[in-house]
């Protein structure tokens, strides 16, 4: 939102300028408490002289001045780490906000995540956190997972095994038995789970 309005600050800005954006759907009001938490819009939306001095800025004259806009919206936080809130982890800023706010988890998430936005907007941003560029690089690769057995799924497992050996003398034929193990895998069961049951089955059956 905040890159729209640099480009196009009006006079307003309501729930509906939001939607015209497509932006944050059905939270466009949480967009507006925000942009009025850090000064560029008053109380009834309408654009502060403060927010248009600061959004007509160039790129490279705008992160500083967003940065002492930043900085005193959250002049408490500020105060208390100094420098070092810029570089706090997600996890960190959650025990700030709750603690200082006394919110839920689900909130000071939130509040944590408006304030990485608005760090990487000042310059700041953290590893996997610059919601201003899109990402050229190519895909990161990854090794693709191990299929994880299915929900109910029964493996059948066939063993061909001599269970009775050759009896002594001449007149006895060679005798085999072939053995079919069926195995129910546990739905809820954890990868070291059907490690085990096939370990198991390998030193008792097969190495046996």
């Amino acid at each position: 939102m905040i890159g729209y309005l640099r480009k196009n600050f009006p006079s307003s800005v309501t729930s509906e300028t939001v939607k015209k954006f497509s932006l944050a759907p059905n939270n466009e009001s949480y967009v507006i408490n925000a942009l009025q938490f850090i000064g560029v819009l008053d109380g009834e939306g309408k654009r502060t002289k403060t927010g248009h001095d600061i959004f007509v800025l160039g790129d490279d004259a705008f992160p500083k001045s967003f940065e002492g806009l930043i900085k005193d919206s959250y002049s408490d936080l500020f105060e208390i780490r100094g420098d070092d809130a810029w570089t706090l982890s997600r996890g960190e800023l959650i025990s700030y906000f709750r603690t200082t706010d006394k919110t839920s988890e689900v909130i000071g998430g939130r509040q944590a995540g408006l304030f990485q936005a608005f760090r990487s907007l000042a310059g700041y941003a953290q590893a996997n956190e610059n919601p201003t560029k899109n990402s050229s690089s190519k895909p990161r690769q990854t090794k693709p997972r191990a299929a994880s057995p299915k929900k109910n799924a029964e493996t059948k497992v066939k063993i061909d095994k001599p269970l009775i050996q050759e009896a002594a003398g001449p007149s006895r034929r060679d005798m085999a038995m072939t053995v079919r193990i069926e195995i129910n895998l546990p739905a809820n069961g954890s990868q070291e789970t059907y490690d085990a049951i096939f370990k198991s089955i390998r030193a008792n059956l097969i190495d046996e």
